[in-house]
C-alpha cells in the first residue's frame, strides 16, 4: 500500500532536492514543501503516518518505486544497480572545478545511447539532468557551445519530453547564480517566507559585493603544493566563484634562500590539476621597488627604524615588551642605516627594518614586527638586483591592497596576525583588505611542513616531492587519489574555523565511490609460493573468450582471458582449499579439488582436480582468481605504502625525527594477465580480490615489471594477499 506523503522538508539555507521535486513532479505526486529544517538537515519526507525517510537519493529511490512510470527505477536488479551508480556520481556535478570532468565523463557515455541506462527514462536521467539544470548559468554556458555536442542533446531531449514541468521545477527552484535554490521571489509565492537560502559552503564575505569580488592564493615557491595548500586554492576559488568573482596567483617570492623556479613551474601545475581557474600570475617580487619606496616613506614619517640588535635578544625583548635601544633613532640615522642595508654592506647585514608599533601591545606580534632583512643569497628571478627583502608581514598587506585584493582567505594560524595585518596597511596609508579565516588542514600521521618534507627528499627516504607517500598534490595523485575526490573532500569541510585532525580513510573512501564503478578489473598472482592447479578434464588446447574489463561498466572495454589445463593460484589460496572440495574459478565456472600435494615441508606443490561446470557457484565456500599457465602472463611489482611518521599527531616542540616510521613502502612480485601489456601510466584498476592500483610503470618489455601503486580504500591498507 502507498503511504501519502505529507511533506517535503529541506532547510532554507542549503539548496533544494532537485531531483526528488523533478521525478514528484514528473511522476504526478503530490509534493508540499516546507523549508523549517535546521541548517545541514538532510531532505526529509514525511508520511501521513509520522514516518520518514531521509537523504535526496534515498527519497529518489522510494519516488521510483512508487511512481507510475514504466522502468523507473530499472527493468531488473542488474538495471536498478546501474541506476545506483549514476545516483552515487551525481553529486561530482556540484564540485566546483570537477564539474567539467563530470560533463566530459556523461558526455563520452553517451555517444551512442538515448539514456543512461537500459531503453527507458529513469531516475539515473532525472539526476544527472538536474545536477545539470541546478548549476544554472554554468550549464546554460556550456549549454549553448558545441563543446558537449552528446550531453546537451540528451538533456534537450528530456526537456522537450517533459518541457512544461521541468520548465515548471526549474523557474521556481533554481536560482540565478546557479546554486540550485528558490529566488527569494520563488519562495514568497510558495512558502510567504522572506529569507533568501544560500548554498550550504557559502559564507558570508564582509562588505562583499557581487562581482567585485577579487581574492588571491598566494604560495610560497619553496616546495609543491600539499593537501593543505590545495584548500586554500579551492577555497578560494570556490568563494570567487560564489560571488561572481576572480582569484589571481601570487607567488609569495621573498625568500631567495628556500625558492626556486623548479617549484613555480610545479605549483602552477599542481594549480592547474585542481583546476584553479586564475585571471593572473603575479610575484611578490614584481613590487620590489615599490615596497622599498614604502618602507623609505615609513622611516621618513618615523613608523619605521633601522634595528641592529642581535636577533635572539631582539625575540626576548619582543616577549618581555623592552624597546630595542634604536628605537628613537633619527629619521637621519635611519635612512644612513638603510642605505647601507640596500647596499649590502658588512654594516648593512647587521641591520634589519622594524615597525614602530607598540611594544606593549599584549598581542606579541605588533611589537614592532621586522618589515626587511638582509639577504645576500641571489633571487631565482632577478638575480642578485636586490640584498635586501621584504617580510611576510609586511609584504603581505602591502601587494594585498596594491592588486586590488578585496578579501585575503587566511589560515586561523594567522589569527593573532590579524590586527598586525591592518595596523601596518593603515601605516601605509592603504585601503583595508578584508581577513577570513579558515581552519588549516592536518590530516593523521602526516608533515604537512615544507621544511621537513624537504629533509625526506634531501635525505633520499623518498623518491622526490611527487612520491606516493607525500602529501604533496602530485604525491597523493601518484598514489590513485582522483582530483574529484580531493575536491569533495575539502569542499565538504567548508571554510570552517574549528581546528581538525582528520582521517585520510575518510579522503579514500570518497575516492574509491569515484573509481570503482568505472575502473576495470584484472587478475594478478603473488609470485611466492604460487601454486598450479592441473584440471584433468580441462582444454586440451588453450583457447581465449573476449570478457568486458568491467561487468556493469560498458566504457572500460573489453580483455581476452585464455583458458588452460593448467593454471595458477595464489599460495594462500591453495592453502584453504582441502582435497574433495568443490572450489569456484572466477569467470569460469566450478572445479572439484581431488588432490592436494605438500613437499617433506608441508608446502603445497601442486592441486589436481577437475572441472564442475555444472556446480552452482552459490554452493561453493571459495571463488578464486587465478591465471593460464602461458608465457604470455606479465611481470608485476605491486607496491604498497605506510605513513611516514608513526605518531598521529606531533605535539608541540616534538622532533618528527624520534617518530619516523623505519618501513614505509614495500613490494611484492607477481604475475598479471597479458591484457595489462596495454595499461597506461596513470591508470587505475583493480586487481581482484586484491585491492585498487595505479598503474606508475607500463609495459615497456617482458624483463621489466609492470610497476603498481596500491591505492587505500577507505577501510584499510591494501592486502597483498
Amino acid at each position: 500500500m502507498k503511504m501519502e506523503i505529507r511533506t517535503l522538508s529541506f532547510p532554507a539555507d542549503s539548496p533544494p532536492p532537485l531531483p526528488v521535486i523533478v521525478a514528484a513532479k514528473l511522476a504526478g505526486l503530490a509534493l508540499p514543501i516546507d523549508t523549517s529544517l535546521p541548517p545541514n538537515s538532510a531532505p526529509t519526507l514525511l508520511f501521513s503516518d509520522g514516518l520518514k525517510l531521509h537523504g535526496t537519493y534515498v527519497l529518489l529511490r522510494y519516488i521510483a518505486r512508487v511512481a507510475s512510470l514504466p522502468n523507473f527505477y530499472g527493468q531488473n536488479a542488474y538495471e536498478s544497480g546501474q541506476i545506483d551508480e549514476w545516483l552515487e556520481y551525481a553529486p561530482v556535478f556540484s564540485l566546483g572545478p570537477a564539474f567539467e570532468n563530470a560533463c566530459k565523463h556523461v558526455d563520452d557515455f553517451l555517444q551512442s545511447r538515448t539514456f543512461l541506462v537500459g531503453y527507458c527514462f529513469s531516475i539515473a536521467d532525472v539526476a544527472i539532468w538536474s545536477a545539470l539544470a541546478g548549476s544554472g548559468q554554468r550549464w546554460e554556458s556550456l549549454r549553448k557551445s558545441t563543446k558537449y555536442q552528446n550531453l546537451t542533446r540528451w538533456f534537450n531531449s528530456i526537456l522537450a519530453e517533459y518541457n512544461d514541468a521541468l520548465n515548471e521545477v526549474t523557474a521556481l527552484y533554481v536560482g540565478k547564480r546557479g546554486s540550485g535554490k528558490p529566488t527569494a521571489s520563488k519562495l514568497k509565492e510558495q512558502q510567504g517566507a522572506s529569507n533568501q537560502s544560500k548554498s550550504s559552503y557559502e559564507i558570508d564575505l564582509p562588505e562583499a559585493e557581487v562581482g567585485k569580488v577579487r581574492l588571491r592564493f598566494a604560495p610560497e615557491p619553496s616546495g609543491y603544493l600539499h593537501i593543505g595548500h590545495a584548500k586554500a586554492a579551492l577555497l578560494n576559488q570556490y568563494f570567487a566563484q560564489q560571488y561572481q568573482g576572480v582569484v589571481i596567483v601570487r607567488f609569495d617570492d621573498t625568500n631567495p634562500a628556500k625558492e626556486s623556479n623548479e617549484f613555480v613551474e610545479n605549483l602552477l601545475k599542481d594549480i592547474e590539476t585542481l583546476g584553479i581557474k586564475y585571471v593572473a600570475v603575479t610575484y611578490t617580487s614584481d613590487y620590489f621597488p615599490q615596497m622599498m619606496e614604502m618602507a623609505e616613506n615609513l622611516i621618513r614619517q618615523g613608523k619605521a627604524y633601522i634595528d641592529d640588535t642581535p636577533r635572539e635578544q631582539m625575540q626576548k625583548e619582543r616577549m618581555d615588551g623592552i624597546e630595542s635601544r634604536c628605537r628613537n633613532n633619527s629619521v637621519e640615522e635611519n635612512l644612513k642605516l638603510w642605505k647601507e642595508m640596500i647596499a649590502g654592506s658588512e654594516r648593512g647585514l647587521q641591520c634589519c627594518l622594524r615597525g614602530k608599533l607598540d611594544m606593549q601591545d599584549p598581542n606579541k606580534s605588533l611589537r614592532d614586527p621586522v618589515y626587511y632583512r638582509c639577504n645576500p643569497i641571489p633571487h631565482h628571478r632577478i638575480g642578485s638586483k636586490y640584498k635586501i627583502y621584504p617580510t611576510y608581514d609586511f609584504a603581505c598587506p602591502f601587494v594585498d591592497a596594491i592588486e586590488g585584493i578585496t578579501h585575503a582567505l587566511r589560515s586561523s594560524e594567522y589569527h593573532d596576525r590579524n590586527a598586525q595585518y591592518h595596523r601596518i596597511q593603515m601605516d601605509m596609508g592603504l585601503r583595508k583588505v578584508y581577513l577570513y579565516e579558515f581552519s588549516r588542514l592536518n590530516m593523521v600521521y602526516t608533515l604537512l611542513s615544507k621544511r621537513k618534507l624537504l629533509w625526506f627528499v634531501e635525505k633520499g627516504k623518498v623518491d622526490g616531492w611527487d612520491d606516493a607517500r607525500f602529501p604533496t598534490v602530485q604525491g597523493i595523485i601518484r598514489r590513485g587519489l582522483k582530483v574529484e575526490a580531493l575536491i569533495q573532500f575539502i569542499l565538504e569541510q567548508g571554510a570552517s574555523k574549528n581546528l581538525n585532525l582528520m582521517e585520510w580513510d575518510k579522503l579514500w573512501t570518497i575516492n574509491k565511490k569515484i573509481i570503482d564503478p568505472v575502473c576495470p578489473r584484472h587478475t594478478a598472482v603473488i609470485e611466492e609460493g604460487r601454486v598450479l592447479i592441473t584440471l584433468t578434464n580441462g582444454p586440451e588446447k588453450p583457447f581465449a573468450r573476449i570478457i568486458p574489463r568491467h561487468k556493469k561498466y560498458e566504457g572500460a572495454g573489453d580483455k581476452c582471458t585464455t583458458f588452460t589445463r593448467r593454471i595458477w593460484i595464489d599460495k594462500a589460496d591453495a592453502e584453504s582449499i582441502s582435497a574433495d572440495e568443490e572450489i569456484t574459478l572466477m569467470d569460469w565456472g566450478n572445479a572439484i579439488v581431488k588432490q592436494v600435494e605438500k613437499d617433506h615441508d608441508g608446502n603445497i606443490t601442486q592441486l589436481s582436480g577437475m572441472l564442475h561446470l555444472e556446480g552452482s557457484v552459490k554452493t561453493t565456500k571459495l571463488k578464486l582468481t587465478w591465471l593460464p599457465e602461458t608465457s604470455e602472463l606479465v611481470n608485476l611489482t605491486l607496491v604498497d605504502f605506510d605513513y611516514l611518521i608513526t605518531k598521529k599527531k606531533l605535539e608541540e616542540g616534538e622532533d618528527f625525527l624520534d617518530v619516523l616510521n623505519p618501513c614505509t613502502k614495500r613490494e611484492t612480485a607477481a604475475i598479471g594477465d597479458s591484457n595489462m601489456r596495454n595499461l597506461q601510466r596513470g591508470e587505475v584498476l583493480q586487481l581482484e580480490r586484491k585491492g585498487y592500483f595505479r598503474c606508475d610503470v607500463p609495459f615497456i618489455r617482458p624483463s621489466k615489471p609492470i610497476v603498481l601503486y596500491a591505492i587505500p580504500d577507505g577501510r584499510q591498507q591494501t592486502s597483498l594477499k
